[in-house]
């Protein structure tokens, strides 16, 4: 074997590498990229917590941006404060007709989409039974599954139409990005509708990715772990400080601005596909 290494090295066959590409490679890997700058957003729950800090984030990074959101949302306030670049769209993320409309929105606002963040959401603690034994509400468990679940899907592939039918950029038409949660993954007691829902967006990944693969569309989920949003606001803050404390490092809540940075980075990053990003800090849930 020791000799068989030396003349296989002797004739070329193992090589000190530089760390760098051909520059073939490199310029493929640059023309792979979708640079945000003058690109198109459409994010879904944008009027607070993860999907604000996006709307954000675009908005600074020089994108335009469409906030989806309830027409009882401050959607239009932050539309307003981001500027020229930014739009609301009053829309439930699991009527067709409603976000087909935002969808056309951006297209006429901006005049195309080229990104796609879900971030509406809910979440209702219940468990399986009632204290008194009995089958929990159906109709709370449907509901958090057709938001979360049917609404991101419902706004991805609406996304996923308008990209599909624009010239590529950079070798790519659009990207799509997913909210999950370690909630798929470490469901804790009385979160099996939420658990539900986010393992449904961790499931559909993969093939999403797979199916838009010829149309030149990504599509990556981010599971987030405990973050400062609105969804934990109403906690007591003795509640909120144990959930930080969980947390092996850093040992605090997320926060929303970490989330919209990985997003962006994802964008930038063409190798990012069909891929379930944690973004927890190491946590893991203990059962309850």
């Amino acid at each position: 074997m020791r000799g068989w290494f030396r003349s296989r090295k002797r004739r070329g066959h193992f090589r000190a590498s530089s760390g760098l590409a051909p520059a073939s490679q490199q310029r493929t890997s640059q023309e792979g990229s979708l640079n945000i700058a003058h690109k198109v957003a459409l994010i879904s729950g944008g009027a607070s917590g993860l999907g604000l800090a996006t709307a954000r984030a675009v908005v600074e990074a020089g994108g335009q941006v469409v906030i989806v959101d309830l027409e009882a949302s401050n959607g239009a306030t932050v539309a307003e404060e981001l500027g020229d670049a930014a739009r609301f769209a009053a829309a439930d993320v699991s009527d067709e007709e409603q976000v087909r409309a935002a969808v056309a929105g951006a297209v006429e606002a901006f005049g195309g989409l080229h990104l796609n963040v879900n971030c509406a959401g809910v979440g209702f603690p219940g468990r399986v039974l009632t204290r008194e034994g009995r089958a929990n509400d159906l109709e709370r468990y449907e509901f958090v599954v057709r938001v979360n679940l049917i609404g991101t899907f419902n706004v991805l592939r609406l996304a996923a139409e308008q990209m599909a039918a624009q010239e590529p950029e950079s070798g790519e038409r659009g990207v799509i990005i997913n909210t999950a949660s370690i909630a798929a993954f470490d469901g804790q007691i009385g979160q099996v509708a939420y658990a539900s829902s986010k393992g449904g967006i961790v499931g559909m990944t993969l093939p999403v990715a797979r199916d838009l693969a010829t149309k030149q569309i990504r599509c990556v989920a981010i599971a987030p772990g405990t973050f400062d949003t609105p969804m934990l606001a109403g906690l007591p803050e003795e509640a909120r400080r144990k959930l930080a404390a969980e947390v092996p490092h850093p040992r605090r809540l997320g926060r929303p601005e970490e989330y919209a940075a990985l997003a962006l980075h994802i964008v930038s990053n063409p190798m990012l596909n069909g891929e379930v990003i944690r973004l927890d800090g190491a946590l893991r849930m203990p059962s309850r």
